[in-house]
Order: C-alpha cells, then structure tokens, then sequence
C-alpha cells in the first residue's frame, strides 16, 4: 500500500489563546479527493496555509509525499495552490500564464511550448495559448489557473474555495469539471469549502471542521447518512432540529419528548439514557407526506397531523414547510417528484411520518 501523499500529525496553531488548529492528525491518501468543510473561522484556511508553507505550525509535523515539510518554504514544496480570485496575471496570454511556473524553473523554451500545448488540450482550451485572460469566461479563467498549478506536476494540488466568486449556474458546471480533471490527472487534490454542495459532490472523502478540529472524517455518504455528532447531522444536508429528553429507550430507538409534548422516535447514535437531554434530526426527504393517515398506520409508523405553512418550489428539490398541529413545531418535509402534491396550499391540513431508523438522535 502507497504512503500517503498528505500526513499531518499533531498540528497546532494558535492566535494567543485561540486555537485556529487544535492538535490535528489525519493523512490524505494519494490520488484522492480530499475536502475540507466548515463554516468561516473553523481553521480550514490556517490549516491549508500551514500545507502550503505560508505559516508554521507551533505544534506538530506536516508530511508530504512521505517528507517533513518542517522548515520547507513555499516555493520548495511539492504543492501548488488554486486561489478564489485565481490570481492570473493579466498582461500575460493565456500560454504565458500556464507556463509561467515552468519559465521561473528555466526550462528550455521548446519545453515549455509543448508542456503548455499539451496541458491547455487537457484541460479543453487548445490551441488558447495566444489568449489573453479577459477574453475568456470564468469557467475558462478556473481552467488556466488549474492547469497553471498541474503543468508543474505538484505532489498535492490546494484549492481554497476556488468556486466561490463563480455565479450558481457556473458554480454547477465547474464542480463537474473539477471532479473530472482530477479523475483524468489522478494528482491529489486538498480543497477547502463551506459548501457542502461542492464537498458531497466532489470528494472522495470530507473532513468537517469545528473549532479547529475535525468532528467527523469519511464518504460523503458516510457523513450525510451516519452523522456521529449533531455539528455533523447539521451541517451536512438539511435537517429538521428539534430538542426534547429522552422518555424512553428500546433498543436503539430512543423516544423523546419534545416541544408540546411532541413524541418523535428515533435512532440513537452514541449512547442515551431516560431523562437525557436529547437533539433528533429528521431529514427532510426521509419524511412522507399523505392526505390521510392510512398510509403510516397501515405501514406501521408513527405519523403526525399538520397544516402547510408554505410551499419552497425548486424543481426537484421542492419542499413543503409544514406545522405539527398540536405542538406548532415547524418540519421541512420533500415533496415527492409524482406531482400529486402540486396543488398543496398554505393552510392545508395533511399528514406526515417516518421511519425512526432513518432519523437520527443524540444527547446534547
């Protein structure tokens, strides 16, 4: 088995008392996509800093390609990095820009022509060499400077929310471009998000960060189907919140008793005991909506009666907020894509229910 191409062991940094990054281990196997996400201030772009070498860890190694990067600069580094405002050069062409690295490294001229030549066909701009940058569109613009970072052939490849100043229909388009480049390249990719969108889409694994340090690290489907801490449940996706206590325990399904006496089970991650405080997440799609409550007796589920607050039309990923009848408590519930709820309207009575294996419960 190959050594991993990212190893961080023990890395600190601290602003004072503050802990931007709080004793960090984890290793990022080669060839991977690998993203970091967390809301802003969570120490994802310090802890991306300190693998590029902009800062020093005051705790802790950082190993690259299975080599100490203690005291390594920047510029001696195995890495290239991809910023959100990119960072081309405007009075360069295109060809200029993405051999720019390879003309500080004094390459030969011929060298460079066939490498850039190359790299632009890759990555779908041939023969763009003579472009200059403001002649291209932002999608184009992310290209060069990706191939700018991959005609160096780096170790680890660092993107700080490169998508960010794209606009949402271009955001979509570059997120399978990315994945698909570095599928082709097979070089390993460290990208940082606050959007978990972009992460669940591109990765193969996520790290989500809090406070410094990772809560929970694995598949996108790992962490969208098996949270192991509520950050994570809430984070990750959307998710109906709602606290209570723990009224009863059988099994792993707890029951607990929240707003109004609103009784939700579900299953219990981590351990939870009768009178615990208690968060349950329901997702918004693993809910069902009915016109009656047949369909939850008949299946053998608990279910709850509701009137529409509002309908969140968008396409397939409709919803319909709802409003637990007795106890006014506010769920997010999915629309099924068969239209036999078009014609929901605010004020509506309907029923809603799950399957407790599917929601998620912690004690908090």
């Amino acid at each position: 088995m190959s050594s991993p191409d990212l190893q961080a062991v023990g890395v600190a940094k601290r602003y004072g008392g503050f802990r931007a990054v709080d004793d960090l281990s984890f290793s990022v196997a080669r060839g991977s996509f690998f993203s970091i996400l967390g809301p802003s201030g969570c120490g994802k772009t310090t802890l991306l800093r300190m693998v590029a070498g902009f800062l020093s860890p005051d705790a802790g190694e950082i190993q690259i390609g299975g080599k100490a990067m203690g005291g390594v600069a920047p510029n001696r580094r195995p890495v290239n990095m991809v910023f959100q405002h990119l960072a081309l050069f405007p009075m360069m062409s295109v060809g200029d820009n993405v051999g720019y690295g390879l003309t500080r490294r004094g390459i030969a001229r011929d060298e460079i022509k066939r490498r850039v030549g190359e790299m632009l066909e890759r990555v779908s701009l041939a023969g763009a060499q003579d472009k200059r940058i403001d002649q291209l569109s932002g999608g184009q613009k992310q290209r060069v400077a990706i191939a700018r970072s991959l005609v160096l052939e780096p170790t680890l490849l660092l993107l700080d929310e490169p998508l960010g100043a794209l606009d949402l229909k271009l955001r979509e388009h570059m997120k399978i471009e990315l994945k698909q480049l570095q599928a082709a390249f097979g070089t390993t990719f460290v990208y940082i998000t606050h959007d978990q969108s972009e992460a669940l889409v591109l990765s193969d694994h996520v790290a989500v960060m809090n406070h410094g340090r990772f809560e929970q690290a694995g598949t996108p489907q790992q962490l969208y189907y098996a949270p192991q801490t509520p950050f994570v449940a809430g984070f990750v996706g959307a998710n109906n919140s709602i606290k209570g206590h723990a009224t009863r325990v059988d099994g792993d399904i707890v029951t607990a008793s929240c707003a109004s006496d609103l009784m939700l089970a579900a299953r219990a991650v981590g351990s939870v005991r009768v009178g615990d405080a208690v968060e349950v997440f329901v997702r918004p799609e693993v809910a069902s909506l009915s016109r009656t409550a047949n369909a939850f007796s008949d299946a053998g589920l608990p279910h709850y009666r509701a009137q529409v607050e509002s309908l969140l039309f968008d396409g397939a990923s409709s919803a319909v907020l709802l409003h637990e009848e007795r106890s006014r408590a506010e769920f997010r519930v999915a629309l099924p894509q068969t239209g036999q709820f078009a014609e929901l309207r605010p004020g509506e009575p309907v029923y809603f229910g799950f399957d407790p294996q599917r929601a998620v419960c912690f004690a908090s």
